[in-house]
């Protein structure tokens, strides 16, 4: 390892201009999600420096004016003067967009910051930015406002530490909010720090009264991770392996642990990066899989001469998985950038796989019982399910008769301009029929509540009315047969009443449509509808109200004498005008559009909520109840 890390390794590739005035570009949005962003930017230069084997602490403090300081204990960014730029190479990496040292250039081998945009981008959205680097004894001071030098880099002290240590406040002209959530940042640290074992990374608010410190660290690394995603499950004794090595230049790392449920759940990570859309190494990682059990099967003779073959879901039935790969030029595709694309990470990920796995069941034999009678039992259920899945599959779209009888359809063929309302209950259907506009609104009423598929397998699922209703009308099949490209309405709005019972109908359909329609919400095709809460009525003028907070404001604008009021408690209460105006009409209407930003957190939330295990739903209503009134995701 070369620890060569000085200013002839700083690249530039182009110049900081823009980023002020187009963010969206760099950051994604300048809403919650770019704010934390730009805490992402600086903390992965940090990871780098671990990734590279130079750090081993990082410690993010909220101010109480909700600036960040990100403190490292690396080697400290270069200070020497670039040999392009006649400037300290620091200064060159907080104002020129595209510099740093991961652009061939020696400074890293292994880089999770992909594009080398994160201090400059972080330093041009800041109203200030301060940047102090420790080395060789010394540290070194410079300050910047809005991307621009305030202070150049000087001297200011002597320091036996290392490290950099960045504080920075984001600009309020360019966000929408500056207030930064702590469950946001704790989500994503502790997920690095599952990635890096060995890595301590410390969170701290200090904003008064939310004063909190949280401490990540974890020496078995992506072994712990797994057993924290499983933790709300019930995991099968003994199933759980570990595996890594390095081949053809990839690091590979694989943990893995099978639950007594029927649903896979798949994470995968390149240099630290989310990989949303899988690529070779998840390729590597299921065609081995699949291979060494079936192989391991036939030899002990628990897979008989007449059975046919596992299929890859049989044995991955049930299964958690965390796959982290850590490969020098890494090769994105896909539509998100989120896909791998390197071959040599397949055949790396295949190639230590099966030798440590096929190792591993020799050696524990109680193990591979236990996962192959797990897959045994799943292949019974797929061949039934298949049989399910074909009496549900979507006939061709001209042929109505092939949609169910309760579907009020639109008469508009264009799946762009057309959305299904999912509506409980036949009196709240009606109203919702009389209301709609028949162009481009369709309506299907579903009777009571839907089955909890948390806690089913899919030739179950499949065999309930409700569940097939829906999967007919949208047309695009279910599970590993869904094609998105056949969906017949962009819009899938879930309209259920404003109390307890429709919380719990919208928490089922959003559970099932998570688990086994799971593109809809990554592609922002389903939405929540907001019926009003109150009607209220004084001389004459009507006010619709959607939460108490509204209601307390529009009394004290109106007074609170002379008024009628009325608490909707289903939507079957409105008449179809009513409804229409409040909740379906398109230009006066709200709906959430269901986003899906964190997988992992929605897991876990999934899972406690629907799942067997009473304590961890009670914990989380214990936790979370007394927020709101009206408990969603």
């Amino acid at each position: 390892m070369t620890s060569e890390y000085n200013e002839n390794q700083i690249q530039v590739l182009e110049g900081l201009e823009a980023v002020r005035k187009r963010p969206g570009m760099y950051i994604g949005s300048t809403s919650s999600k770019g704010l934390h962003h730009l805490v992402y930017e600086i903390v992965d230069n940090a990871v780098d420096e671990a990734l590279a084997g130079y750090c081993d602490t990082i410690e993010i403090i909220i101010h109480p004016d909700n600036s960040i300081s990100v403190q490292d204990n690396g080697r400290g960014i270069p200070i020497g003067i670039h040999p392009q730029k006649g400037i300290p190479a620091v200064e060159v990496v907080f104002t020129v967009l595209h510099a740093g040292g991961k652009f061939g250039g020696g400074g890293y081998k292994v880089s999770g910051g992909l594009h080398g945009v994160g201090a400059s981008v972080v330093n041009a959205l800041s109203e200030s930015l301060i940047v102090q680097v420790h080395t060789e004894g010394k540290v070194y001071d410079q300050t910047y406002e809005r991307g621009n030098v305030l202070k150049p880099l000087t001297e200011i002290g002597e320091t036996q530490k290392r490290g950099t240590f960045v504080h920075f406040k984001p600009d309020s002209e360019i966000f929408e909010e500056t207030e930064y959530q702590y469950d946001i940042l704790r989500q994503r640290f502790r997920e690095m720090a599952y990635l890096n074992k060995g890595l301590r990374i410390i969170l701290k608010d200090t904003r008064p009264e939310r004063e909190k410190e949280k401490e990540f660290y974890y020496e078995g690394g992506i072994k712990e991770f797994v057993a924290y995603i499983n933790k709300n499950k019930d995991p099968l004794p003994g199933s759980a392996f570990y595996a890594e090595g390095q081949k053809e230049g990839v690091a590979v790392e694989i943990a893995f642990q099978y639950n007594d449920g029927y649903v896979e759940n798949l994470y995968s990570f390149v240099n630290n990066i989310n990989t949303t859309e899988g690529g070779t190494h998840v390729s590597g990682f299921k065609s081995a899989i699949t291979k060494t059990l079936n192989d391991y099967g036939r030899k002990m003779n628990i897979l008989k001469e007449n059975d046919k073959n596992l299929s890859g879901d049989d044995v991955r039935e049930g299964i958690t998985t965390v796959i982290s790969i850590k490969i020098e030029d890494p090769q994105f595709e896909g539509q998100t950038k989120t896909k791998l694309g390197n071959s040599e990470a397949r055949g790396a990920v295949e190639s230590i796989l099966s030798e440590q796995l096929t190792y591993h069941l020799e050696q524990n034999p109680s193990m591979a019982k236990v996962i192959l009678e797990k897959a045994l039992t799943a292949a019974r259920a797929r061949d039934a399910a298949r049989k399910a899945r074909e009496l549900v599959r979507r006939k061709n779209v001209l042929e109505s008769n092939s949609l169910p009888g309760k579907l009020a359809d639109c008469s508009e063929k264009d799946p762009e301009k057309s959305e299904v309302y999912l509506v409980e209950g036949d009196s709240a259907g009606g109203s919702a029929k009389s209301a709609r506009s028949r162009q481009t609104q369709a309506i299907l009423p579903l009777r009571g509540k839907i089955m909890n598929v948390e806690k089913a397998r899919l030739d179950k699922i499949l065999a309930n009315e409700e569940i097939k209703a829906m999967i007919t009308a949208f047309g695009a099949g279910i599970s590993d047969d869904f094609d998105i490209a056949k969906l017949r309405y962009h819009k899938i709005i879930i309209m259920t009443d404003a109390d307890v019972d429709g919380a719990h109908i919208r928490t089922l359909l959003l559970t099932f449509m998570y688990r086994y329609l799971k593109q809809l919400i990554e592609t922002g095709k389903v939405y929540i509808a907001q019926p009003p809460l109150y009607k209220v009525e004084k001389s004459k003028k009507v006010h619709y109200v959607y939460n108490e907070k509204q209601l307390e404001k529009l009394l004290e604008e109106i007074g609170r004498e002379g008024i009628t009021m009325q608490r909707y408690k289903g939507l079957g209460e409105m008449n179809p005008d009513q409804l229409w105006d409040t909740t379906m009409n398109p230009e006066t209407r709200t709906l959430v559009r269901v986003e899906l930003d964190d997988a992992i957190a929605a897991e876990d939330i999934f899972t406690k909520l629907m799942g067997d295990k009473v304590e961890p739903r009670r914990e989380f209503i214990q936790e979370y109840g007394r927020y709101v009134k009206n408990l969603d995701i």
